[in-house]
This record gives C-alpha cells, sequence and structure tokens, in this order.
C-alpha cells in the first residue's frame, strides 16, 4: 500500500504562498530527490498552473543545478491534477484526474508503488478531512508574511500529530514530519 504525504512549503505564520519562501539550491536539490521517489504527484488547478513555470526552465535552463534539477524531476513525475475548469492538459506527465478526489486517492493507495504526494493546499485540506493523509511534511521557511493563504484554512477539528524527525536547510527552513498520532483512517 503507498502512502499519501502532503507536501508543502509554508511560511513561519502559517500561509503558503510560492512567492514568500526563500528557496535556495538546497531546498530545491531537496524536493528534486523527493519527486524522483515519488509515484504520482495530486495537483489542483492552481498549484497546477503554477507548476507549469517549470517547464520554461526546462528550455531554458537558469544555469543554477538546484533549480534546473528540480524542472528535470518535475518534468518527469508524474502529475494527476483536479480541476472543476480545466478540460485537458498538455504537460506530457499530467492528466485529470476522472474520478472525486476521495475515490482517486483510495485507488492510488491500493496500488503498489512508490508514494503519492499531495502538492496543493486545497488538496491537503481535503484529504486531512477525510482522514487520508499518512504523513505531513511542512517546510517553513524563516519568514513571516502577514497574510495571504492559511495552509489548514477550514479545519473544525483538532487533530494531533506526531513529530517524525526534522531536516534543517543552512538557509534556515525547517522540514517538520508529522504524522497523525491517533489511527483515524
Amino acid at each position: 500500500m503507498r502512502k499519501v504525504i502532503a507536501t508543502i512549503n509554508m511560511t513561519l505564520d502559517g500561509f503558503c504562498d510560492h512567492t514568500s519562501g526563500v528557496p535556495d539550491e538546497e531546498i530545491h536539490q531537496h524536493y528534486a530527490e523527493l519527486l524522483k521517489s515519488a509515484g504520482t504527484t495530486l495537483y489542483g488547478r492552481i498549484t497546477y498552473q503554477l507548476m507549469e513555470f517549470w517547464r520554461t526552465v526546462l528550455e531554458n535552463p537558469t544555469g543554477d543545478k538546484g533549480m534546473d534539477d528540480f524542472a528535470v524531476a518535475i518534468d518527469n513525475t508524474p502529475k494527476l491534477v483536479f480541476s472543476r475548469t480545466l478540460k485537458s492538459v498538455d504537460w506530457k506527465s499530467a492528466k485529470l484526474a476522472s474520478q472525486d478526489l476521495e475515490k482517486e486517492v483510495l485507488e492510488l493507495r491500493q496500488q503498489s508503488g512508490k508514494d503519492v504526494f499531495v502538492c496543493s493546499p486545497s488538496l491537503i485540506v481535503a484529504l486531512t478531512k477525510l482522514n487520508l493523509i499518512d504523513e505531513y511534511q511542512l517546510c517553513v521557511h524563516p519568514v513571516i508574511a502577514g497574510s495571504g493563504m492559511p495552509l489548514f484554512k477550514n479545519i473544525s477539528e483538532k487533530i494531533i500529530l506526531k513529530l517524525i524527525k526534522t531536516k534543517t536547510f543552512r538557509g534556515g527552513a525547517v522540514i517538520l514530519y508529522y504524522e497523525p498520532a491517533n489511527d483515524r483512517k
């Protein structure tokens, strides 16, 4: 059975804004390696469209090894996109979900292979509510944004998590690895 892992960057004050973080080569390398270990990544429309930026890096490499390696890794990783408005996607490694989120994730979980990574705030919230997240990997950047989209918006019940490990980057970002403390599934 595959694990469903929520992985996202956020600010110290809990906002998910890709422009607020301070990704450096070390962080890009970490996420490139993470993507290589993914069986599938799940995106909502907004995050998917933001990630399409990396296709331009593939076409015109930056010379920054971390960024260029990340672009290759994200290009090669299978992506499943959940959208009510997109009718098609043209990234060769992406496809639109054909079922609702719960059904797709339950099916993916039962398959053998590499883990499923959830990479959009809205999907992380929805799957948290459905008790379908096996692990959270929260990369907290040393930034206070002051405003933005809170990660756990609209979660109305208390959820206790167990810290299983941490990873600290030279630039001050820290990944906190958590799993649900109780068996909520």
